[in-house]
């Protein structure tokens, strides 16, 4: 049992009203997987279903506490409706992609680049029957169309292969890279985008200046950990990117549905959620029903 994991997983707002049982959650998760090798499906939340494999570590996370990302994912089931359209650039094997189309019922354009990922967000998309509602595309995205090298064997933690980076020829592949405005026209812009593209967040970004600058884009979740520095980019630098398209950062609080301004802190401090309008989002947020996570309402 890795102590470590477990002591941050009993941390986590949903485990910590229910301790005994998130035990219990991890240790059958840990012994099923040892004892049935291969991909299993998980019954999510509203019936929404995922094929996990061990070593997924991103949604292992959400056996093991109902939302993995807790305030980002739960921001997700409570500012979108099922007229949106929800982007997710770097969808992994599609826990966001899973919570916007398949709970909520938005529609979805969803991006990842590496072959053996896409495959089985592929397959996750065909499990919740998201065919019809979801596109699913096998690119990068970055701010020019072309070949870009990827590496394939970090899991949720595959990422663009910057200059100096050695990995051995067996664990990179080379995939398609589009940009975001040529993606996406300006009949079909999206409500809310999710950009985990592990520190190439800024060449995304301006590949994107087209659909950034549309005031019918509301919401921009980030994941941003300083990963940008392997490739020499400042991400500080994207809070002021943002604030001059119009948005501003916040973190949210779920069990609140509280909104805080981030505008005076680090964004690798907390969750970066930017927002357009506040007054229109909370009125979605405050309005939103309860969604169960094991029990517990949110």
């Amino acid at each position: 049992m890795n102590i470590h994991t477990l002591n941050h997983l009993l941390d986590h707002p949903i485990n910590k009203k229910q301790r005994i049982k998130a035990v219990i959650r991890y240790i059958k998760w840990q012994l099923g997987s040892r004892l049935i090798p291969g991909a299993v499906v998980f019954n999510w939340i509203n019936n929404s279903k995922a094929i996990i494999s061990t070593g997924e570590t991103g949604m292992t996370g959400n056996v093991y506490a109902g939302l993995h990302e807790f305030p980002d994912m739960a921001f997700v089931l409570h500012a979108l409706h099922k007229e949106d359209l929800f982007v997710d650039i770097g969808a992994n094997i599609g826990s966001y992609t899973i919570l916007a189309c398949s709970v909520i019922g938005a529609k979805g354009i969803c991006f990842e680049p590496v072959p053996s990922t896409y495959d089985k967000l592929v397959m996750n998309t065909k499990i919740n029957n998201l065919e019809n509602k979801v596109s699913v595309l096998n690119k990068a995205l970055g701010e020019e169309e072309g070949i870009i090298s990827f590496s394939s064997e970090y899991n949720c933690m595959n990422h663009v292969i910057a200059e100096d980076e050695i990995i051995d020829d067996k664990h990179k592949v080379d995939v398609n890279i589009s940009t975001l405005d040529n993606e996406i026209s300006d009949d079909n812009i999206p409500f809310m985008i999710k950009i985990d593209v592990e520190g190439y967040e800024t060449p995304a970004l301006k590949g994107a200046k087209r659909i950034l600058n549309n005031n019918n884009l509301s919401v921009v979740i980030m994941e941003l950990n300083g990963s940008g520095n392997r490739y020499g980019f400042d991400e500080n630098k994207i809070l002021k990117m943002m604030f001059d398209y119009g948005f501003k950062a916040y973190s949210y609080e779920p069990f609140t549905r509280k909104l805080t301004d981030l505008k005076a802190k680090n964004l690798e401090e907390g969750n970066t959620i930017f927002i357009r309008n506040k007054d229109d989002i909370e009125k979605r947020i405050n309005k939103s029903p309860k969604i169960d996570i094991y029990g517990i309402f949110v």
